[in-house]
């Protein structure tokens, strides 16, 4: 069975996170909170226009990312390289009355044939959701999954230890 796709593939997941939105937003703004839950180093924050490093150490991979925008405690626009090139991320903030956070992930852009950009869709749909998993965890019970690095513990660098 041959599956045409007709439409650029876009991996999206979502959660509620129960903290203020300027919280869950400044945890992806600031690395110092961010590699409680997701990467493990930064070269820094995300500021619109700049770059840095994202690294996995665990894996010893990293990534470039290029900060697109940045609309504080709505939305965050990177591009970074993701399994075919380029990719864009968006993050989106929406603040609800009862004082939560509804964060929705999307990630878009890639090229390759049918069974490539499934891969892709469905590996990124994954990192993402295990990434908010963890940050939810984190800010709402202070509690350190390490989902990112066990999702693949073979793969792990020898000697790597979490934090």
């Amino acid at each position: 069975m041959k599956v045409e796709i007709t439409k650029a593939p876009v991996a999206q997941t979502e959660m509620l996170i129960r903290k203020p939105v300027a919280e869950v937003f400044g945890a992806f703004i600031d690395p110092r909170v961010t590699t409680s839950f997701w990467f493990t180093q930064s070269s820094g924050r995300l500021e619109t226009g700049h770059e840095v490093r994202w690294d996995w150490e665990m894996y010893g991979a990293s990534t470039s990312v290029l900060v697109k925008d940045i609309e504080p405690d709505k939305r965050i626009v990177i591009e970074w390289d993701g399994y075919s090139g380029r990719t864009t991320v968006e993050w989106k903030f929406s603040a609800r009355e009862d004082g939560t956070t509804y964060v929705v992930i999307t990630e878009s852009g890639w090229t390759g044939d049918g069974d490539e950009l499934f891969k892709y869709v469905a590996e990124s749909t994954q990192g993402f959701t295990w990434t908010l998993a963890g940050l939810k965890a984190f800010l709402e019970h202070g509690i350190r999954l390490n989902l990112v690095a066990d999702k693949n513990p073979d793969a792990h660098k020898a000697g790597w230890q979490p934090a």
